[in-house]
């Protein structure tokens, strides 16, 4: 994992890969690169997004965007009519084929697995759309899709895209586009979370849960719980972690119990909704998102894979 995570495209938070260098290198001439690059470079956040949500794992979305550039590079730009549908076409055939590739990884994975959590400035949250777009609850939704039931509901329903640019992306026609979409939007709507929590009632309630953890007081905890609430840890193997779903309110709030006084909480935007960060002695050591369905929490979703927090260090820029 460390090894792929220093694998980063142009005007990313690393310097470029050897290969990259030696293709700008190969194909500078006559500013060919140059118009590559600004192309690329003016549309970079988007490609993250798009790549992000698609794999819900930024180290992979970082790899999709390094073979978005090799790819785009090699393109005769006179002849390409818009160049965002074109690279989102790109990063889309190249993420569809790494969810493949993760989802044979996720088979032999050790414990729940939880999508790789992201800091994200607090307006993000003003784009409802992307914020629930990318919130924890909605990308586990999204696990559950096929690979090209993910692609087209995306591209559709959080990026916008015409059918006809689905179908070209995809290479289908754009009535079987229209019958994924439609197939999608069912699946989704069937079990994402039942109603609108605004940002604001998230914060309120991560606020009172945070105290009643903080104090352990087991019936403040129970008062925030719904009685079927599901807790999933995500160790990777790598730390101690719930092997299975901790299931309903007493179980729950018993675990969390016993965290209380061992660590210190603070509130963090992550994935486009409040969160809380969990330091052990000053180290980050979980990253917890919550689920809220009438007013109580209904999922609770702790990332403490280390290999999995280091996109929590500093905000990632997400577009649409």
């Amino acid at each position: 994992m460390s090894e792929r995570r220093e694998r980063t495209v142009v005007s990313g938070h690393r310097e470029r890969p050897a290969e990259t260098a030696e293709t700008a290198e190969h194909l500078a001439s006559g500013g060919r690169m140059d118009s590559a690059t600004e192309g690329f470079v003016a549309h970079r956040n988007l490609l993250f997004t798009v790549a992000y949500e698609m794999l819900g794992s930024a180290a992979d979305a970082e790899d999709v965007l390094q073979e978005t550039w090799l790819r785009w590079v090699s393109v005769d730009l006179d002849a390409v009519r818009d160049q965002r549908a074109y690279l989102v076409r790109i990063t889309t055939r190249q993420a569809l084929s790494r969810l493949r590739t993760l989802r044979r990884r996720k088979e032999s994975y050790v414990g729940p697995w939880l999508p790789e959590p992201l800091l994200t400035a607090p307006d993000v949250a003003e784009d409802v759309e992307l914020a629930d777009s990318i919130s924890m609850a909605m990308l586990l939704v999204l696990e559950t899709l096929r690979p090209t039931e993910r692609a087209v509901f995306l591209l559709r329903e959080v990026f916008d895209l015409e059918y006809d640019e689905i179908a070209e992306a995809l290479d289908k026609s754009a009535a079987a586009v229209r019958q994924i979409a439609h197939r999608a939007r069912a699946h989704v709507a069937a079990r994402r979370p039942r109603g609108a929590v605004s940002a604001a009632e998230t914060r309120d309630a991560l606020a009172a849960f945070q105290q009643a953890v903080e104090t352990g007081e087991l019936q403040r905890l129970l008062d925030l719980l719904a009685p079927d609430v599901v807790l999933l840890t995500d160790g990777g193997g790598v730390v101690q972690a719930a092997l299975a779903p901790v299931v309903g309110a007493g179980t729950v709030a018993s675990a969390l119990g016993r965290i209380a006084g061992a660590v210190s909480l603070q509130p963090a935007h992550v994935n486009g909704c409040p969160a809380l960060l969990l330091r052990l002695n000053g180290v980050l050591d979980t990253v917890m998102a919550v689920r809220i369905d009438d007013g109580l929490i209904t999922g609770l979703y702790a990332v403490r894979n280390p290999e999995k927090l280091s996109y929590v260090e500093q905000e990632a820029t997400l577009r649409r």
